[in-house]
Formats: C-alpha cells, structure tokens, sequence
C-alpha cells in the first residue's frame, strides 16, 4: 500500500482551533498579501494561500504548521481544505508571517526549524507595527539545509529569488515591486482608487489649461482694444 493510499484513512483536521490573526491589523495585512500574489500570478501555474494547515509528516496528523501566507509554484490554483505535502509532492517554496507579540517567539524560533526540514526556500516575516521585529521586514534564504539572511538593497528591500519581487516595508505595509519597472502591486481597491486619482488629477489639470486659455484670450483681447 502507498503511503498516500494509507495516509488518507487517518482525518487530517481542517481547523487548529486558534484564531486566524491577533489583530485586525494583522489579520488585514495576510488577506493584502495572498490578494496581491494571487493577482500577480493569476493564470500561472502557481498556488497561494494562507491561514492553511500545511501537514508534512505522511500518517502524523500532529505534525502541521499554519504559515499565513505561502506560495508553491507547480500547483494549479484551486480550493484546498489542507495541504499535504506528500499528496502535493511539493513543499511551499516561499512563507510570510506576520509577527505580533503572541507569534513573535514561534515565528523566530520554532516555524523556521520547521520550514528548514520541509524545504521552504525563502522564509519572511513582517511586523506592521514595528513593535517585534528589527527591522520589521526580514528574509531568510535556505542554503545547505539552514537559513540564512537576505542581504538588503540600497532602497531597504529585499529580493524574492522565488516570486521574482522585492519585497519593501512602507510605512506600515509590505509592497511586492517588480524589479524591470519597479512598480508595486495593487490590491484591486487600491487599483479602482489609484484610476480614480489619476483621472482626478487629470480633470485638474484640463481645468487648469482651460483657465489659462481663457485668460490669454481675455488678455489677447485686451491688448487689442487698446492697440485699436
């Protein structure tokens, strides 16, 4: 018997029981974050999800981890309840957690042991708040078997080797950046708001050329009373 046949017998829960974020705040920041790499690879054959619970021991169902937010490319984007690493055949190859003083201590010492052994390539953590973390966005690359930090660029990000981003804290939020434009991601809100700042700028700028037109005509008509 596989071990994937004997595996499926034993009930791999759905829930841990414990809530999905401490905090609005950092409750907000996962749900932002799977939005804006789920849009970014939309169409590729590429999985992210969150708050998910990741077993990585075939007939252990103790043995799980709950990332916030993870991403593994080779798996199509469908609805999953679990994530079992030997059904999948492929571990996350990159997590984020959002770090608040609750996680803070499992987010730096147990879940990158844990990452580490399962094959997790790139681990980060940000900490929205500034209260845990210093600095408050952190990458670890893994390399022989053991993590080892991201050197940071001149702007202060950090590059993704997995997703082909860099990775900034601003003021209070993480940005995905595309390294050849170097533009951020948008949420679909935040893209609606940024069209509708553009067009608002735009509407500005046409009344303003218009006031000025009018005021060179009134000008020119002016100048030509008096020549007259």
């Amino acid at each position: 018997m596989s071990v994937a046949s004997f595996t499926t017998a034993i009930n791999y829960p759905e829930s841990d029981g414990k809530p999905m974020g401490e905090t609005d705040l950092h409750r907000d920041a996962m749900f932002r974050q799977i939005e804006l790499l789920k849009r970014f690879f939309a169409g590729q054959k590429v999985y992210v999800s969150g708050d998910l619970l990741v077993y990585y021991e075939p007939g252990n169902n103790k043995k799980f981890i709950v990332p916030d937010v993870f991403f593994t490319k080779g798996l199509k984007q469908v609805q999953r309840r679990i994530y079992r690493t030997w059904i999948e055949r492929l571990a996350p190859n990159f997590v984020i957690e959002t770090t608040s003083k609750k996680t803070k201590k499992r987010d730096l010492e147990v879940k990158p042991e844990i990452y580490a052994i399962i094959g997790v390539q790139e681990y980060f953590l940000f900490d929205p708040t500034k209260d845990y973390l210093e600095p408050p966005l952190q990458g670890n690359r893994l390399v022989d078997g053991a993590y080892q930090s991201i050197p940071r660029q001149p702007d202060g990000s950090l590059t993704s080797e997995q997703l082909g981003l860099k990775l900034r804290f601003n003021d209070g939020e993480l940005e995905f950046i595309q390294p050849d434009t170097n533009q951020r991601l948008c949420t679909a809100e935040e893209e609606l708001e940024n069209e509708a700042t553009a067009r608002l700028k735009a509407e500005q700028e046409a009344d303003r050329l218009r006031e000025e037109l009018r005021l060179l005509r009134e000008s020119t008509k002016t100048q030509g009373n008096h020549d007259s």
